[in-house]
């Protein structure tokens, strides 16, 4: 079942006709960019089932680190893992995780080795159920828009309201060593590369652009890019702004028909998976959001009668 990154999927099959579970932080919480995806593979592949899970939880890490002033405990990746994997049953698992696992700080060797152990723990019990890998690198942080908010490496303290104001360098280390394993059985997709190229060169014209207001949580056009980056693995080909194709999208009837339908998977499974993040929530039945998921699928695939 595992897919080696050498050989890339050329007609996309690895994610039309599986079942395909998304985990990471509040940026796949969010989930425009997972909504993005599925409506692109909608588009071209029609008639296949495209069968999508996205219980991104904000907040969350792989390091299983919390800053000092976070208001609870930051969740961990760990602590779901094994029932998200018992309870969805995927055939493909996507993790896009970095962000917070720094929490905010400068890089030290104690912090990148809970990263690692972290992602390795994650690629372990993926492997055990034959399921497929592929980790996505952290989108950009952009100290520009929060530049009265930044401190630097000297603070006494740093998190997510301080953060340190070079934070971006230790998600550059993340993408560095997720890049260099040498695991066949995984796929590596480099959002974060391409997004600080397109971001630098949009600068040029625009020294204020941003893709992310607060830093940290890009934009729609931000997940838009970070969607295409993602496809893009799969030798899907885009033409468009950016923006102006993020508005279209918004009218859209299938896409909107694609969004509403990821929100309400995303929500009923996340608390179905269960989770800590201060409080602890659990729900027992996952029974009436598939019976509205599916009914919103036939709505889908009605479009292409």
């Amino acid at each position: 079942m595992l897919i080696s990154c050498e050989k890339k999927d050329k007609t996309g099959a690895l994610l039309a006709d599986k079942k395909v579970l998304f985990l990471g932080n509040s940026i796949t919480r969010n989930g425009a960019y997972v909504s993005y995806i599925e409506y692109y593979l909608r588009k071209k592949y029609p008639k296949n089932n495209i069968d999508i899970i996205s219980i991104g939880l904000s907040s969350e890490t792989v390091s299983c680190l919390s800053e000092k002033d976070h208001p609870f405990p930051r969740p961990c990746l760990k602590e779901r893992l094994t029932r998200a994997l018992e309870k969805v049953r995927p055939e493909v698992v996507v993790a896009c995780y970095g962000m917070n696992d720094g929490i905010y700080h400068p890089q030290s060797p104690a912090r990148m080795q809970k990263f690692q152990e972290g992602i390795q723990n994650l690629l372990q019990q993926v492997d055990q159920i034959n399921a497929a890998a592929v980790l996505v690198t952290p989108p950009v942080f952009d100290a520009l828009p929060i530049a009265d908010k930044v401190v630097d490496a000297t603070a006494e303290e740093f998190g997510y309201a301080h953060p340190y104001k070079g934070y971006d360098t230790v998600l550059e280390d993340y993408c560095h060593w997720l890049s260099a394993l040498k695991m066949p059985d995984v796929q590596i997709i480099d959002i974060h590369g391409p997004m600080r190229d397109w971001i630098e060169a949009m600068r040029v014209q625009n020294p204020s652009f941003t893709f992310a207001e607060d830093g940290i949580h890009p934009s729609p056009s931000g997940h838009l890019f970070m969607a295409r980056t993602f496809l893009k693995h799969f030798d899907f080909s885009f033409t468009g702004d950016l923006r102006s194709e993020s508005n279209k999208m918004q009218s859209d009837s299938l896409f909107q028909l694609v969004n509403k339908r990821r929100k309400l998977r995303s929500d009923g499974w996340l608390k179905y998976v269960g989770y800590i993040r201060g409080d602890t929530v659990s729900h027992t039945s996952i029974e009436a959001t598939e019976l509205q998921a599916t009914q919103l699928n036939q709505q889908i695939m009605a479009f292409n009668d």
